[in-house]
């Protein structure tokens, strides 16, 4: 692995070579070992290639973007590798920008959309395939022999149906253009150094929540890609219960990988650190240390999502009784919980406002810890006027999901969260209780309790869907998919 990458453009890598690794075994390469590499090799260029099954989708959202800003030049960036320890790096992942209008999942790529007559002509910035001429693709870190084969320029513009073009010539594009520029911040420092006095923070902020709004409603493609993730995560759940005897055995780390292969075998990877709480680490809202025990008689709150290879995840939690059976109180914990999330998913539909789903379930489990004695004699109303239910609730019931798994993040508020559900919305919805195991307010045996049920919900014409039903969530069901799954 070679301690920097190839010079930026064409011209310079004919000029410069290309370092070799400080402390390598090798001291330097010959004349004859040079030539010798550069031929030899068959060529592996792929024709006729069909266009990515989203292609149509992702033209349709370039349009929508080139509508929204007419006569400006916008920039995608897919970013960079990011180092993890000295010459390793993290596993790399497509910005959600870039992905989401490109269907392109490489590192270092840029979608420029430039102003033309009929709005914009959109244009991939690419990596072309390793140089052989000058040796990148066999001394550089991440020339092809190292790291695997990248498309060609062509092949990629056959696959995105969009013109591609080398990136390495495009900084110096960009710093030649003229006219209003817009660029999605914060994914490739070399991109944002170019056009560093032609973009304001202002308009680039516009540009990044239109592309965050834009996400609010998910087309045909993005729901079949929910739904893809939601059915692969209902089989890591499944994975999971059956091997919770080796979990007890080890530590929540063998819920952890057990999920994790199960993402990595029917998609990407897993959408978010995986959430394998038990005991009463299921009152820490996102454990993911995952290294405590899996203990017979106590819960395991698991929320996990598998992201599919198009980088859509699920976001699924269920708590489940360790050793199949729920104890009385758990029980009524739990019951209280299905029945807020019921009360919950049944305000999900269209027309209706965003937070009704929050609302709905709030309710229910306040009249719930009322009805349990936990606040004295306040009346529910007061209860959730002064929000003292959250001692117990903590978090919101729920956010948006698709590519991220608090999709639209950056969306404005006014369409976010005061907005209005519409068909084609996919959000979560998941209550939740949480006795600290320090709680010195309730009951000694609420203690260290922790249950949160959640679920994927599409927004239909007539209501909606629950993307994750495979996997059940009334507290008998549960132990019923338990004791089958065990034998």
């Amino acid at each position: 692995m070679s301690e920097e990458l190839a010079p930026e453009t064409p011209e310079a890598a004919e000029a410069e070579p290309i370092k070799q690794r400080k402390n390598g075994l090798y001291p330097g390469i010959s004349d004859e070992l040079a030539e010798n590499m550069k031929s030899g090799w068959a060529d592996t260029e792929l024709h006729g290639l069909e266009p990515i099954a989203q292609a149509s989708h992702t033209a349709a959202r370039r349009a929508a973007l080139s509508a929204r800003f007419p006569g400006e030049r916008l920039v995608v960036p897919a970013g960079n590798l990011k180092t993890r320890s000295n010459d390793t790096e993290y596993a790399f992942r497509a910005s959600t920008e870039y992905a989401y209008l490109t269907g392109d999942l490489t590192q270092d790529g840029v979608l420029v959309l430039e102003p033309s007559k009929g709005g914009h002509e959109a244009t991939v910035y690419l990596l072309p395939r390793s140089d052989r001429e000058n040796g990148e693709f066999w001394l550089d870190g991440q020339g092809e022999l190292w790291v695997g084969r990248r498309n060609s320029l062509t092949e990629a513009e056959q696959l995105l149906g969009i013109p591609a073009k080398d990136v390495r010539e495009l900084p110096a594009a960009l710093a030649g253009a003229t006219g209003p520029v817009r660029n999605v911040r914060g994914h490739d420092a070399g991109i944002e150094a170019a056009l560093t006095d032609k973009v304001t923070a202002e308009r680039d902020e516009e540009l990044r929540v239109f592309l965050s709004e834009a996400r609010v409603v998910k087309d045909a493609f993005e729901i079949a890609e929910l739904q893809k993730a939601c059915d692969a995560t209902a089989r890591g759940f499944e994975d999971v219960v059956k091997v919770l005897d080796r979990a007890e055995a080890t530590s929540e780390r063998y819920i952890e990988g057990t999920f994790f292969l199960r993402a990595r075998v029917d998609g990407n990877d897993i959408g978010y650190g995986s959430i394998c709480a038990a005991g009463p680490h299921a009152t820490t809202l996102h454990w993911v240390r995952n290294d405590g025990p899996v203990r017979s008689g106590e819960l395991l709150l698991l929320d996990a999502g598998v992201e599919t290879d198009e980088l859509y995840t699920a976001d699924i939690t269920r708590t489940l009784p360790v050793n199949g059976t729920f104890s009385p109180l758990q029980r009524k914990i739990y019951d209280a919980v299905y029945e807020a999330q019921e009360a919950g998913i049944a305000a999900v539909k269209p027309g209706a406002a965003f937070r009704d789903f929050h609302d709905a379930a709030q309710r229910v489990l306040t009249e719930k810890l009322v009805e349990w004695g936990l606040l004295g004699d306040l009346t529910v109303e007061k209860v959730l006027e002064l929000g003292l239910q959250r001692r117990w609730t903590l978090h919101g019931t729920g956010h948006m999901l698709g590519m991220d798994v608090h999709d639209c993040a950056v969306a404005r508020t006014e369409t976010y969260v005061n907005g209005t559900l519409e068909p084609g919305v996919c959000l979560t919805v998941e209550p939740g209780l949480y006795f600290q195991a320090d709680d010195l307010t309730v009951p000694e045996d609420y203690r260290g309790i922790g249950v949160r049920i959640e679920d994927d919900i599409l927004v239909t014409e007539d209501g909606n869907r629950n993307l994750s039903s495979a996997l059940p969530r009334r507290s008998d069901e549960v132990e019923a998919w338990m004791a089958r799954l065990k034998g």
